[in-house]
């Protein structure tokens, strides 16, 4: 983990991983039992700086590097998945579209209190019958006069329910295409904006998932970010940035299952000594650590090229794709470790095995990170 780190990003990482084990890891079993954000957590998280962690210092933020801020959502990761979803789609997302592509004005109103948690952010582009498929989108935004309408329902968003600050995505052309998207920076008490369905998920149960609808929602023409038809290309550009979080929470997830399995390996006996002196518990324990070790050096490859500002669209997505893969079969060894101990929710493997999946899913599917590499590779 801290191959060439800076002793600051070290101290970032272990003081995360700290905060993590003390106030995180034991009381994420009855988060995810009770399936919503714990709100109580948000001035403990703004207290460590890490809602402002993409947030340059001119604007209340930590303005933190790419790495640093992977660092930090692995060690979230390695106390509970949902609380480290939570921060890296504020982070990565909401926040991470408003610094790169909103105006100054739009900076300043917006990003202090999303660095501070005062806001809590969300980002809107998912849809009913637009996933994978972003161009696909069919929510609308008509202007009238100095006013934006917008119309259509978003999922699968998360603070989607508990959000203060909204980054929505909407066609604003619709003979455009992809080139019709426009994105708006909407606030929680606007008209029309309501919560609709709280999802109940699988796994990430302590982050919040919810059902955003807009009708006829007022938005005003300086809350626009950038020019009309930019939406689409800001989108794709912000979840490049978002898969070397999500890449660093798969890593955090598969070495917590790993640790975890090391710990029970040694302590459970089995034909006279302890399972991890069998042969075939130490070998899948020996899989598990190359693969997160090796999925963590794709990640930081990827956090690097971004900080030295050269293109890393290719290897955030070969991060991501291999990081949330790798720590899958971590969480599955790790359940197979434990035996029926893992099938059961005493255990944080059996958490843990439900959290990865989301990691294969959200900022674009396996699929998805699979069809960029190929495009790359044969110079597409």
């Amino acid at each position: 983990m801290d191959f060439h780190l800076t002793d600051e990003q070290r101290l970032i990482h272990q003081t995360v991983r700290d905060f993590a084990a003390r106030e995180i890891r034991p009381h994420a079993r009855e988060w995810d039992r009770q399936g919503k954000f714990p709100l109580e957590l948000v001035p403990l998280l703004a207290e460590l700086g890490l809602w402002g962690m993409t947030v340059p210092a001119a604007y209340g933020g930590a303005g933190l590097d790419m790495m640093s801020i992977a660092l930090a959502i692995e060690a979230l990761a390695s106390g509970d998945g949902g609380i480290a979803l939570a921060v890296a789609s504020h982070n990565s997302l909401c926040s991470g579209h408003i610094v790169q592509f909103a105006s100054e004005e739009q900076k300043q109103r917006y990003l202090p209190q999303l660095a501070s948690g005062q806001a809590l952010g969300a980002w809107c582009l998912t849809e009913p019958g637009a996933g994978s498929d972003a161009g696909a989108i069919q929510t609308r935004a008509v202007r009238r006069g100095d006013t934006w309408y917008i119309t259509g329902t978003k999922v699968f968003v998360t603070q989607g329910s508990i959000g203060g600050v909204y980054v929505v995505m909407a066609v604003t052309d619709p003979q455009a295409a992809r080139d019709g998207i426009s994105a708006f920076i909407v606030e929680r008490e606007t008209p029309g904006l309501r919560v609709g369905k709280h999802e109940d998920k699988l796994g990430v149960r302590s982050s919040d998932t919810a059902e955003v609808v807009f009708e006829d929602c007022e938005v005003p023409e300086e809350n626009l970010i950038g020019r009309p038809g930019d939406g689409y290309g800001q989108a794709m550009r912000t979840l490049e940035k978002g898969r070397i979080g999500i890449g660093a929470m798969a890593v955090g997830l598969g070495r917590a299952a790993l640790e975890a399995s090391v710990l029970y390996a040694r302590e459970r006996k089995a034909f006279g000594k302890p399972i991890a002196d069998h042969q075939a518990v130490a070998f899948m324990m020996a899989d598990m650590a190359a693969e997160i070790d090796a999925a963590w050096l794709l990640v930081a490859r990827a956090a690097g090229l971004a900080d030295q500002g050269r293109p890393f669209r290719r290897e955030a997505s070969m991060a991501k794709l291999y990081a949330s893969e790798a720590a899958a079969r971590a969480a599955a060894k790790a359940v197979q470790i434990h035996g029926g101990y893992g099938f059961i929710k005493d255990y944080p493997v059996e958490r843990i095995y439900r959290d990865v999946k989301l990691t294969e899913i959200g900022e674009g599917t396996s699929e998805i990170q699979r069809i960029i590499i190929a495009k790359s590779v044969l110079g597409e």
